[in-house]
């Protein structure tokens, strides 16, 4: 029985050599199947180089382009549709390496590209030549020390992580990166990753507030002016995602999905669903 999009974890994605991260050639020739949609519970940075397609990042739809820049956050649910003359590079890593040593446990929410408050997932397109070329002959550079697993090989790739995440917050659209070092919107975004991590808890407003070491009113009052949306919107936002992507591709029944999801019952679940998007689950799963 399908039980939903799988979700991959970065040992399946990686080499046996067990590292905490991955730099790799990203072609037709990559032999490693997935399925699409699926997620991750690791961060990637896709580096498209040539070929065009289509990215599709939860509900929103990205077109593919030479030189650009997909960030992918865990939980966040991706399908890839690409030509075959596509070619690029991959980094995948956890949020433990990435962390490593760091005196700023928050730095990764501070850049505009990952837990995006929003909830748009916009690629960085890299215009400049020289810009494309720096950061070609650093995802190079890492695809080769790879290969030598030399003592400091970590080191040298967190590194190289460091450089080309740097680089990329530096172009990408000014819109995106106003603001995103501040002490609330950092909150904001860990809001968000708190609820990639316990939408299936069916939290209450006040027990993520706890989690976060806020107040409820703090909380709900950020939240409102960073997204113009409640916390409660946020929440039920992803709790819909999700039970679309259950319907649309598990065999689990609608009371199976109700319990999975920590819905008091059947009852409550369909009209919560019906309310938010005015047919029933089981009508939203024939229509699909």
């Amino acid at each position: 029985m399908k039980t939903g999009i799988p979700t991959y974890s970065i040992d399946q994605f990686k080499s046996d050599n067990p590292r905490p991260y991955s730099i790799e050639v990203f072609d037709a020739n990559r032999h490693f199947e997935v399925e699409y949609p699926h997620c991750h519970d690791f961060f990637e940075v896709l580096y498209l180089t040539q070929g065009s397609g289509e990215h599709i990042i939860d509900s929103n739809s990205y077109k593919i382009e030479p030189y650009s820049i997909f960030f992918l956050s865990p939980g966040q649910a991706h399908k890839l549709e690409l030509s075959e003359d596509v070619k690029g590079y991959i980094f995948l890593f956890t949020g433990e390496f990435y962390l490593l040593d760091k005196s700023n446990q928050n730095r990764l929410l501070e850049y505009p590209f990952f837990f995006n408050v929003k909830q748009d997932n916009p690629p960085l397109r890299v215009l400049s030549p020289i810009d494309q070329e720096f950061l070609t002959g650093l995802f190079k550079k890492g695809c080769e020390e790879i290969k030598r697993e030399a003592s400091d090989s970590q080191d040298f790739a967190h590194a190289l992580l460091e450089l080309i995440l740097t680089t990329c917050e530096r172009l990408y659209p000014k819109e995106h990166r106003d603001g995103v070092k501040q002490k609330g919107h950092v909150l904001v975004k860990r809001f968000r990753e708190l609820i990639e991590e316990k939408y299936q808890d069916n939290l209450s407003i006040k027990e993520y507030a706890d989690l976060l070491k806020v107040s409820e009113n703090h909380l709900t009052q950020l939240v409102k002016e960073r997204t113009s949306k409640t916390s409660k919107e946020l929440i039920r936002q992803k709790q819909i995602i999700e039970i679309k992507r259950l319907l649309k591709y598990s065999d689990l029944s609608v009371t199976q999905i109700s319990s999975h999801l920590n819905f008091k019952d059947q009852s409550y679940f369909t009209k919560f669903f019906k309310r938010s998007e005015g047919i029933t689950p089981i009508e939203y799963r024939e229509n699909h």
